[in-house]
């Protein structure tokens, strides 16, 4: 009967990428840290989503700058329908 299992491994056969590693806790906390400071977050948050880099940290940053953006969106839609209640409210138009 023959081995149906012959596969051969070699201790060096998988290659690392850095860029694919996870972040590490503290990696985590700047960014986090990075993305709480005013103006410089969305800037940040560019850089690190279109840069070449850790994908971890590509991700997050895509996922901060796409809720980033949703929440503008709607906090500008609810501040123009609070002005044009408070407007009709007291007899602008």
């Amino acid at each position: 009967m023959e081995n149906e299992n012959n596969v051969s491994y070699t201790q060096n056969s998988v290659s690392t990428d850095p860029n694919k590693s996870v972040l590490s806790m503290g990696q985590f906390v700047i960014t986090l840290i990075v993305f709480s400071i005013p103006c410089i977050n969305f800037i940040m948050a560019l850089v690190w989503s279109f840069a070449d880099g850790n994908e971890n940290r590509k991700n997050l940053s895509r996922a901060y700058l796409i809720v980033s953006v949703i929440l503008s969106v709607v906090c500008t839609i609810l501040y123009f329908v609070a002005f044009a209640t408070l407007a009709s409210r007291f007899g602008a138009y």
